[in-house]
């Protein structure tokens, strides 16, 4: 076979341009979690289906439509993970993390879904998972709230998103909802569009966050799920939103809200934003106390979110406040022959003090180096010949200025 072989359709390369604003987010991630104390998981991206089948929800998009999936040679059913949150209580339930313990862990990497790929919205995506195991009560609500309020600080995108927030009620009071929901859509069918005819006997709460602006007016007179609330669910939405006032959290209250995932319960939010069109999810999560239980564990209460990365990454884009790499301390360069070896070793002995360097790998013209150095940002240009070096960055550190005329003691430091 001839021509070249491309990437498959919806599973894009990130190049170097690209890394250093990863590289930020990811720090900032760490940072922000290391300070409220949850600790790191990695888990497999191939789990057995019936994992998420069991979670998710078989009557979901993601189970029915979304999944990459396939058997294997030994006849199991496996499919890369669509999300991390059925992974991480399998992780928790495996590995004893959540038997009469509080546990607090978070996760980042790759999930998976074969949806129509568009901006914001990839078959490979990437998420970071916050999940929160073990506390009944709205204090950890309102802690992953809080964790993704400076999530999204720390990115420098909190200006431009909103956060949305409403409660489904216990199992019981959603439960009675969904009952009474589905008749009156069964009644009212004909004012709907199709997919959310398709919805009412497979996921009959899922129509209320249609997108489509003839069901959404056909809602209007639908019975509301705050009618059907109880007393237990009532006080927890009360002291989530109590705690998020204490720590000057605003929100709007959205009650269609409802999340597209069957585990959910109690309070649900998302972090949406204007400026990604119809991609404006940014971070999204809820309480969902009956999974672990639902997977073979105990009866666990826990909450948690995930933010998509790539939606993080095209918002500071959009904002005009993308992180940029950082310049290259020191670029070397030299006339080739013996000058290639003094090069490196003048660069080893700079690396080896902590410093950033690059050795030109040209052919030993002097004025192309100068000018892959300043296209490589370089603050300071050495040119080991003449054992003299040249500031290009009037910013440069002085403690690199200084150890460089040490190196270089018959040099002189001048502006370019």
């Amino acid at each position: 076979m001839s021509g070249r072989v491309r990437a498959l359709r919806g599973f894009p390369d990130i190049g170097p341009a690209d890394t250093p604003a990863w590289l930020a987010l990811e720090a900032a991630v760490q940072q922000v979690l290391l300070r409220y104390g949850y600790a790191q998981v990695r888990m497999p991206v191939l789990e057995a289906t019936e994992l998420f089948a069991r979670s998710v929800g078989e009557a979901t998009d993601i189970v029915e439509k979304e999944m990459f999936s396939f058997v294997d040679r030994d006849k199991n059913a496996m499919s890369l993970r669509p999300e991390g949150t059925a992974s991480a209580v399998r992780l928790g339930i495996d590995g004893g993390l959540l038997r009469n313990a509080q546990s607090r862990l978070w996760y980042t990497g790759p999930m998976f879904r074969h949806e129509r790929p568009q901006a914001g919205r990839y078959r490979q995506f990437h998420q970071v998972g916050v999940e929160n195991f073990g506390t009944a009560g709205a204090l950890a609500d309102i802690e992953v709230i809080a964790i993704a309020r400076d999530l999204l600080q720390a990115a420098g995108v909190l200006g431009a998103v909103t956060l949305e927030i409403n409660t489904l009620g216990s199992a019981t009071a959603r439960a009675a909802y969904r009952d009474q929901l589905q008749q009156w859509l069964r009644a009212h069918a004909d004012a709907l569009d199709e997919d959310s005819r398709q919805r009412i006997e497979r996921n009959p709460l899922r129509v209320l966050d249609s997108k489509n602006p003839q069901t959404q007016a056909a809602l209007a007179d639908a019975p509301r799920l705050a009618d059907s609330l109880d007393e237990e669910s009532r006080a927890h939405y009360a002291a989530v939103l109590e705690g998020l006032a204490a720590l000057d959290i605003a929100w709007v209250e959205n009650p269609r809200l409802v999340r597209g995932l069957d585990y959910y319960n109690h309070c649900v939010f998302e972090w949406t934003t204007q400026q990604l069109g119809a991609q404006g999810t940014v971070l999204a999560g809820g309480r969902y106390d009956g999974l672990v239980e639902q997977l073979g564990g105990g009866p666990v209460p826990a909450c948690g979110f995930a933010m998509g990365c790539e939606r993080v990454l095209l918002l500071q884009q959009a904002l005009d406040c993308v992180p940029q790499a950082a310049p290259v301390d020191v670029y070397v360069c030299h006339e080739g022959g013996q000058g290639r070896l003094q090069a490196l070793r003048l660069a080893q002995t700079l690396r080896q003090a902590g410093w950033q360097v690059l050795v030109d790998g040209g052919d030993g013209r002097l004025k192309g180096q100068i000018k892959r150095a300043a296209t490589a940002r370089a603050r300071i240009v050495s040119k080991d010949e003449h054992a003299d070096f040249t500031l290009l960055d009037a910013q440069a550190p002085a403690a690199l200025s200084e150890h460089l005329q040490a190196l270089c003691p018959a040099g002189a430091a001048t502006p370019s």
